[in-house]
């Protein structure tokens, strides 16, 4: 829904501000919408302890009113996109009438039957009885849609023919080496993809159906008669055997929407108000509420607050290990959130079943229902690579909320009441009849490509200096680095190929990395700040080999802002990001080290992060997952890595309340409330006190450059919001812990005196 792109850019920034004169020291780096939700690698912090990042990000959802949705979505699934068409809305309520009020029907299906079962839907019962009745009036409306003609509107896309599928069966994914489990009540699917596990239990042959979408894309505008009929026929009879079945190991990257019903007591006990005789055109009437509230949330059981929270999240213990490149980790702001005693919805709970070795892995327990429909957008997420945005619907009783999620934060509209207000809702499913796979937010530049029985991401285009660059993303790789959760950067990083830059740079030993990720669109780019740090680095020997090797990069032109304007959200590009995607080579994580080894990579990132703070290079980031090398002539050269955070002293830093960091690392002085809100300037110290954090955290959880299994120090760190991490950071070490005679007590890292130069 936001316009694509794919000129370099880098954004323009404001305001600037002085450099700290002699004094290493900076201004507070604050950032507005700010990552909360980062990378994480979830061996050694469960994929549960990002639960309340979600419920804080959800906190902060924005609103807009439905019909704006509505006509976004309809432009969007127009046949001119670009072109604005303030009358589409109310054309396509006016097409839609004849369906809802039974007067259309097609060769297999007849409207009327849509009535039918939205009286059966209405009645009193259990949560669980109304799943069918939801089925099968959203996919009889769907085939009746299919065939209305609207002036300016693309035709249905039949390779994706979406379908609503029952699920309400444990879906699983692996986040690097945890699983999650996930049980979403029902899912909407292309037709070949809700159609496929139940083939295969009947001995259909998955492969061969694979091959036969993929030929009728190639087909792309051929109109074959006999094939439009068969594919009608096929999703006639799933809609009439298996939609409203219960699939086995549904994927995720099939998923294109979840939509999650809940009953109020009431509804369960007494029905709902039945379906109007005859539908006619009318304007916009508000639900009650006209939004799913989310306040409870942080009144039952806080997730840290905006002024507590970090900008970026733990810093992974092994993402970075494949990569060369550091992957982040969300931290734990309170328990999982809980309904308040008042709150009338049924339960949620959705206990995995089965196999009692999943004991570790995620199961949506008693969870609010926008945090538990949140989790599914964060699988979504995860599933498929560099997604732009993702939609879910959330229904409770007869009305329907759509949440819009992307990487700067939550939109839900105002609700819409499918019962009383059919036409509305039809005319959501009329336009996402039309959506195809990208207008669902699934990035068109990177295309799945089989190699070797792994799928792997194809990317091209063309460049000013090497002409066509060509980027073969491993994204199946067992040493990829992948991203759980909704907003914030979203770093991803995988091993890449590239004829283009092996032809210009030659064979690297180790290979090459791809780092993908959201930057904040108001923020120095990382490509600029390397640019910056590549001209220090001819002037000094400290800093010369000890930084990341940049070989190429990409910007594009899809901010997240651009949806917003279109809502008519408040402040619409407060927070905006941009895609990137960045070549190195690929470096080695610092954990892999032990003994004077891993002493010397220290030691050496530290020389190269003091040249660059001297020069005008703030950093701000320092933790395990920045901190790489490489072998040089025999010798570890160490590298300090990740400069997506990092300011200039001659141009302002982020805009924004939150400060950067990760927050197990970070200074005791920024741990603060004040340190959060970025009352606290940021000094050389700072960074310095997070070395020395890195280099306990290092030498506590790793034996002989391995992650220790069981027994692991220091978790509490991993799994606390800023105050908390504080709190324990200042009872470390514990009295009985030799390590004491480190005597952090006597040095307080996070003192708050300024540090000069030559000091």
């Amino acid at each position: 829904m936001s316009p694509a792109g794919e000129t370099e850019s880098t954004s323009p920034r404001a305001n600037a501000s002085a450099p700290g004169a002699s004094k290493i020291e900076s201004t507070p780096n604050s950032r507005g919408a700010s990552v909360v939700s980062e990378n994480i690698s979830v061996l050694g912090v469960k994929v549960v302890k990002v639960r309340p990042w979600i419920q804080r990000d959800i906190e902060q959802v924005k609103e807009c009113k439905a019909d704006a949705m509505l006509q976004a979505l309809l432009q969007c699934a127009s046949s001119a996109p670009k072109t604005k068409q303030p009358e589409l809305l109310q054309k396509c309520l006016k097409a839609v009438l004849p369906v809802c009020n039974g007067q259309a029907s097609t060769a297999l299906v007849k409207s009327s039957d849509i009535q039918t079962a939205l009286n059966e839907y209405v009645c009193p019962g259990v949560e669980s009885n109304f799943y069918g009745p939801f089925i099968r009036a959203t996919n009889i409306a769907l085939t009746c849609l299919e065939d209305i003609k609207i002036d300016r509107m693309r035709v249905p896309v039949p390779t994706v023919d979406m379908i609503c599928q029952q699920n309400d069966m444990p879906m699983h994914q692996m986040h690097q080496t945890n699983k999650s489990i996930r049980k979403p009540d029902l899912v909407i699917l292309p037709l070949n993809s809700a159609c496929a596990p139940f083939q295969d239990e009947t001995g259909g042959k998955k492969g061969k159906q694979i091959s036969k979408q993929k030929g009728t894309q190639k087909d792309d505008g051929k109109d074959d008669e006999k094939d439009d009929e068969q594919r009608k026929k096929k999703r006639k009879a799933h809609m009439d055997t298996n939609a409203t079945a219960k699939p086995k190991n549904l994927p995720w990257k099939d998923v294109l929407a979840c939509v999650e019903l809940k009953r109020k007591i009431p509804g369960r006990t007494k029905g709902i108000k039945a379906p109007p005789f005859l539908y006619t055109l009318t304007d916009y009437a508000p639900t009650k509420p006209e939004y799913l509230p989310v306040d409870h949330l942080r009144a039952a059981d806080p997730a840290p607050a905006p002024s507590q929270t970090p900008a970026t999240q733990t810093t992974s213990d092994t993402a970075s290990q494949s990569s060369g490149l550091t992957a982040a980790q969300p931290s734990r702001g309170g328990s999982s959130s809980k309904r308040k005693v008042t709150d009338t919805l049924e339960s949620a709970a959705k206990k995995s079943k089965g196999n009692h070795d999943d004991k570790d892995a995620d199961a949506d327990v008693d969870l609010d229902v926008t945090v538990q429909t949140g989790l599914y957008a964060a699988e979504m997420f995860a599933a498929n690579i560099a997604v732009n945005y993702l939609l879910n619907i959330i229904v409770v009783d007869d009305v329907a909320w759509i949440w819009y999620y992307d990487r700067q934060g939550i939109i839900q509209c105002s609700g819409i009441n499918f019962i009383q207000g059919l036409p509305r809702f039809m005319v959501l499913l009329y336009a996402l009849k039309r959506f195809e796979l990208h207008d669902w937010g699934r990035n068109k530049d990177f295309l799945p490509v089989a190699v070797e029985e792994r799928l792997c991401h194809e990317f091209k285009i063309k460049d000013g200096k090497l002409g066509e660059v060509d980027l073969l993303l491993h994204t199946s790789h067992d040493e990829r680095a992948t991203h759980y959760g909704l907003q914030g950067r979203a770093t991803n990083v995988v091993p890449v190929t590239s004829e283009a830059l092996t032809k210009k740079y030659g064979k690297f030993e180790d290979g090459m990395v791809a780092k993908i990720f959201w930057g904040e669109a108001s923020h120095t780019s990382e490509p600029e700040i390397l640019k910056k740090v590549d001209e220090i680095a001819k002037r000094h020997v400290t800093v010369q080999g000890h930084v990341p090797e940049l070989l190429w990069h990409h910007t594009f032109t899809n901010p997240t802002s651009a949806i917003r304007e279109v809502l008519d959200v408040p402040e619409p590009t407060k927070g905006s990001r941009v895609l990137y995607i960045l070549v190195f080579r690929k470096l080695f994580p610092i954990t892999q080290l032990h003994g004077k080894e891993l002493f010397d990579v220290w030691r050496q990132c530290i020389s190269c992060h003091l040249t660059l703070w001297k020069e005008g290079v703030y950093h701000r980031d320092v933790s395990p997952g920045n901190l790489m090398w490489y072998w040089k002539d025999g010798k570890r050269i160490g590298v300090l890595n990740d400069y997506d955070l990092s300011s200039l002293a001659d141009e302002p830093g982020p805009r924004g309340n939150k400060r950067t960091g990760t927050v197990p690392f970070m200074a005791l002085d920024l741990l603060t409330k004040d340190g959060q809100q970025g009352k606290v300037k940021h000094l050389y110290h700072h960074d310095l006190e997070s070395f020395m954090w890195v280099f306990a955290w290092i030498c506590l959880r790793y034996r002989q450059g391995v992650l220790l299994r069981r027994l692991r120090p220091l978790d509490e760190w991993a799994t606390s919001d800023a105050i908390a991490c504080r709190k324990e950071k200042l009872d470390f070490p514990p009295q009985s812990d030799p390590f004491c005679a480190l005597g952090h007590r006597q040095t307080r890292m996070g003192s708050p005196r300024e540090l000069h130069v030559g000091a």
